[in-house]
């Protein structure tokens, strides 16, 4: 783990809510529909730089998602499964991801928030941080 002093960095809440993890910050743009194994939470992109790690109870930041309208269902099981990240980072708003999010919270599984952050803010997260998301920014250290 890395232990870092605290920083804030505000962001736009697209989801509400609080979480705590570790950061996994991807490098690349990941696809959830056929990228990751919604029963484990592992990225199964056969290119993705960071192939075989978990999201499970990561705060996930994403530099983008590679489209498919699959993805909010695929969230929706990663929620099911109790596999999913702990919450979200963005560069950009995912409509369709965070629709899986919203379609579980109506079905009773715990939702997870989502913060959009500046694109070079989000590149610039220290993988592997404690991080925490908090009314509407980003704690990390």
């Amino acid at each position: 783990m890395i232990a870092l002093p605290e920083r804030t960095l505000d962001g736009e809440s697209l989801l509400p809510g609080s979480a705590a993890g570790r950061l996994l910050v991807l490098t690349a743009p990941l696809s959830f529909w056929g990228g990751v194994e919604p029963k484990t939470g592992r990225i199964v992109m056969a290119s993705h730089p960071q192939r075989d790690q978990e999201i499970a109870g990561r705060l996930l930041a994403l530099p983008g998602t590679i489209g498919s309208s699959s993805s909010s269902s695929v969230m929706l099981e990663l929620l099911r499964e109790g596999a999913a990240p702990a919450g979200l980072l963005l560069a950009g708003v995912d409509a369709i991801l965070l629709l899986g999010i919203a379609v579980a919270r109506e079905l009773g599984y715990r939702p997870i928030p989502a913060l959009r952050l500046d694109p070079a803010a989000l590149r610039a997260l220290p993988d592997g941080a404690e991080a925490r998301i908090e009314e509407g920014r980003l704690v990390v250290g």
